[in-house]
């Protein structure tokens, strides 16, 4: 991934010299149990932890090697020897390439949904406490884009919170469903290795042994794992989105925090444009884009071909350190985002007390009055606001039909705001718990 979408951590664990640490480990803990099984000497598998434990790999020396032997797990064995010596023909013992690729891939993606799993704790604490700052703030809820009924604020916040809370069990699950460690061999038979190898190589490395690898470890696993970021990226832009249009001029309930010094347009001035919100829409396509190639990859060939390589090889780094940096980008505008009370109560106000249409169709169903009825006389009173042309509460109280059924005082009662609050802190202890 490009470094302007990039951040440290995430990258650091797909860069080269990583890798082949990686690659480093999971042989060197092979030569281990080899040693213990009595395959290989045990002083030869000291030796190889003593002579490159600490080393610094020459990544270029390595690529070039690669340019001639056409295999990468060859020319880093190769560049292994260099400095092991004749130690090193105890490497990669009934082993194949799989072996090494896949656990170390599993490896990065593990350590990979550590962060993200970080990320989406850091964006839950965020939507919490301003969920909590606006849990009473009235603005209008809007179906279509159009007004429809009173909520809050903090309630939008809350539902955002309830689905970054599944995206967090969402990346848990995937990081246990790719924690898998496949040191099988040729075709996955163990035929030259013991699997007491793998059992080995799979505590070491923190996972867990891959019941049948076939050579390679089965790209379901990965599927799920992919198409979660997938999951987490459309999330992130839903409520992107939502950022957005509170932003547009006509609306300005909420925007992002626009700094000391800011410009937003090169031409005008005046522009406070949602660029970080626009750009996570954007980031959110690409991560989702990535999920299909994960999911192709699930048909190989019999017990292995290298047709997902290529795909993952991309994949792997740019949809991690592309979420990664998405979901920080959202925190950080959840953290700073600038609400405005004002504004949503003149908005909630904007069509002349519409918004309490339903509690007068259903008060008058509770006064005798056919649904069918009812929802004629709250309709035709309702269009002319909708126009602009008077108000509601008004219209409704001069309609003869309508004061038939109910009496002014009874007509005012339907337009309290707080009718509509009523339930908020039973939801929030649905989101956020009793306390």
């Amino acid at each position: 991934m490009i470094p302007r979408y990039s951040r440290s951590q995430m990258t650091a664990i797909w860069d080269p010299q990583t890798k082949f640490r990686i690659w480093f480990e999971i042989e060197a803990h092979a030569c281990d149990a080899l040693a213990e099984l009595g395959v290989i000497p045990k002083e030869s598998a000291a030796n190889i932890w003593a002579k490159a434990k600490d080393v610094t790999f020459d990544v270029e020396r390595i690529d070039a090697i690669e340019r001639e032997v056409k295999h990468d797990v060859i020319a880093f064995l190769t560049h292994l020897g260099e400095f092991i010596g004749p130690d090193s023909r105890f490497v990669h013992q009934g082993m194949t390439s799989s072996d090494v690729l896949d656990t170390c891939f599993n490896v990065q993606l593990v350590r990979a949904a550590d962060l993200l799993i970080e990320d989406t704790k850091a964006l839950l604490k965020a939507l919490k406490r301003r969920a909590f700052e606006h849990k009473m703030t009235p603005t209008i809820g809007r179906s279509h884009g159009i007004h429809a009924e009173p909520t809050t604020f903090g309630l939008k916040l809350a539902q955002a919170y309830a689905e970054f809370d599944r995206c967090l069990a969402r990346l848990e699950a995937a990081r246990e469903e790719v924690r898998t460690c496949a040191i099988s061999g040729a075709v996955g038979t163990f035929a030259q290795i013991d699997p007491r190898v793998e059992e080995h190589v799979a505590k070491a490395m923190g996972l867990k042994v891959e019941p049948v690898s076939t050579q390679v470890i089965p790209r379901d696993r990965h599927a799920m794992y992919f198409t979660t970021l997938g999951v987490v990226a459309s999330s992130i832009e839903r409520l992107a989105t939502e950022i957005r249009h509170l932003q547009r001029s006509e609306v300005l309930e909420a925007e992002e925090f626009f700094s000391e010094g800011q410009k937003g347009s090169s031409a005008m001035p005046h522009k406070r444009n949602p660029v970080l919100t626009e750009n996570l829409t954007g980031l959110a396509r690409l991560v989702r884009g990535m999920a299909l190639p994960a999911m192709e990859n699930v048909a190989l060939w019999h017990e292995r071909d290298i047709s997902h390589s290529s795909v993952e090889r991309m994949i792997g780094p740019d949809a991690t350190v592309t979420l990664d940096f998405a979901l920080a980008r959202l925190t950080g505008v959840i953290d700073k985002l600038l609400v405005y009370p004002e504004n949503m109560q003149k908005n909630l106000d904007r069509l002349g007390g519409l918004v309490h249409s339903q509690r007068v169709l259903l008060a008058l169903t509770q006064k005798g009055v056919s649904r069918e009825d009812a929802y004629r006389l709250v309709q035709r009173n309702a269009m002319p606001v909708w126009r602009g042309q008077g108000d509601f509460l008004t219209l409704l109280k001069a309609d003869p039909e309508v004061s038939k059924a109910m009496t002014p005082a009874e007509l005012e009662e339907k337009f309290d705001l707080g009718f509509h609050l009523k339930h908020v802190d039973t939801i929030f202890r649905r989101v956020f718990g009793a306390n």
